[in-house]
């Protein structure tokens, strides 16, 4: 079927938790019972019936960067907060920056003994690395600063066996559990970010997805440490499940030694087949709730739903999913949006919150080209994710 590309708009609301959205959440399907104490009843939500045929969807998974809220303003303010952390245990002159640029840094040097090595280093791996060679610089620089004051000589003047030792000082001296603290306020923040910068109608939109699909399950699948389960004041009520790439990190690391390959077809298929399996198992234990369902009965009304996938990468959203049978909207969204993700192939100068090397970018553009043809239904505007999903529904 040829590719449609929905624009809907409507004008977007000043609030990220509207009045309305208090019934979407003591309504929606994600809640199976509603009462107290024993008394359970499952609650029912009036679906789309407008007189045409379409499948029942059973499975939206969604990827959240540049897909549910811009992922540039979110990575700045979690930056901030790495560099205020820093600060408050005694690590003066930090820029926000540093991380992404000590990051790049660390994976550049890796990758040239290693290429595969440097491209699997997870995201949290790779900030965590650049937390502590910042902290140990510092406490390096310090230590050399207090010699050379102590000994009334330059810094310039100290021997290389001083600086050697001054070095071995610094990597014994950072605490990992004071590394650990600031990474946790960086995500801390990512996540506190990430509510604030939410797209306009979104928590509206996917409201109403779920009104028209009672029975839906809704999930995420990240690259990164980013949950929706988290966002407790926006994504959380709405979503079910959230299946982030770190959590398998001998799939992952996979996946990207073969993508640091120029030769290599690289395979996603492991994320989205974990994914399936999750959404299956939230299906049968609601059904099992339901009188008069038995197992199998559920497994065949699971295999006859259907899954869509929603997200913003071509290579990663499109190519992956589609390979394990989801159908496929890419969230190709309008310039007020403001998604930076999708333009790193287009050979502008790169985000500054990429780590991305060239070769991985070649061969993600590569990926890109081959999953264009996967694509079911573009979105320009988040308004237009209902009449997409619809859409997908009637063709299936």
């Amino acid at each position: 079927a040829p590719i449609t590309t929905v624009q809907a708009f409507s004008a977007p609301s000043s609030s990220i938790l509207r009045p309305a959205f208090a019934s979407h959440i003591t309504s929606s399907s994600s809640r199976l019972y509603d009462g107290a104490d024993d008394s359970f009843s499952v609650i029912e939500t009036p679906s789309v019936d407008d007189g045409i045929a379409r499948k029942k969807l059973g499975l939206i998974t969604f990827d959240l960067d540049d897909t549910l809220y811009p992922i540039a303003p979110v990575i700045a303010e979690a930056n901030d907060a790495f560099a205020r952390a820093m600060n408050n245990f005694g690590f003066d002159g930090i820029k926000p920056s540093d991380i992404d640029e000590t990051g790049r840094q660390i994976r550049e040097e890796i990758a040239l003994d290693d290429p595969a090595a440097a491209a699997a280093l997870s995201h949290t791996e790779i900030r965590m690395r650049a937390i502590r060679r910042q902290m140990e610089t510092v406490t390096f620089l310090r230590t050399l600063e207090d010699v050379a004051d102590d000994w009334a000589t330059p810094v310039s003047s100290l021997s290389p066996i001083i600086v050697q030792n001054a070095k071995k000082w610094a990597a014994k001296e950072v605490s990992p559990t004071v590394v650990q603290a600031v990474y946790n306020a960086w995500e801390m923040e990512r996540h506190h970010s990430g509510e604030r910068h939410v797209y306009p109608d979104l928590i509206e939109t996917l409201g109403k997805i779920k009104k028209e699909h009672p029975d839906v399950i809704i999930g995420a699948v990240t690259d990164g440490k980013a949950n929706p389960m988290l966002m407790t004041f926006t994504l959380a009520p709405l979503f079910d499940f959230c299946m982030s790439w770190e959590d398998d990190q001998a799939g992952r690391t996979q996946f990207f030694k073969e993508l640091s390959d120029t030769e290599s077809d690289a395979q996603l298929k492991w994320i989205y087949e974990s994914a399936l399996d999750k959404y299956k198992e939230i299906a049968r234990t609601r059904s099992s709730f339901k009188a008069g369902t038995s197992i199998d009965d559920d497994d065949d009304d699971l295999d006859e739903r259907v899954w869509i996938h929603v997200g913003d990468d071509l290579a990663y959203d499109v190519g992956g999913s589609h390979a394990c049978g989801a159908k496929t909207i890419l969230m190709e969204l309008a310039d007020k949006y403001e998604q930076t993700a999708r333009h790193r192939f287009s050979g502008k100068k790169l985000p500054s919150w990429s780590m991305n090397s060239k070769i991985e970018l070649k061969n993600r553009k590569k990926m890109n080209d081959e999953a264009e043809g996967f694509v079911n239904k573009k979105v320009n505007y988040i308004t237009g994710l209902p009449e997409a999903i619809n859409e997908i529904l009637e063709d299936a």
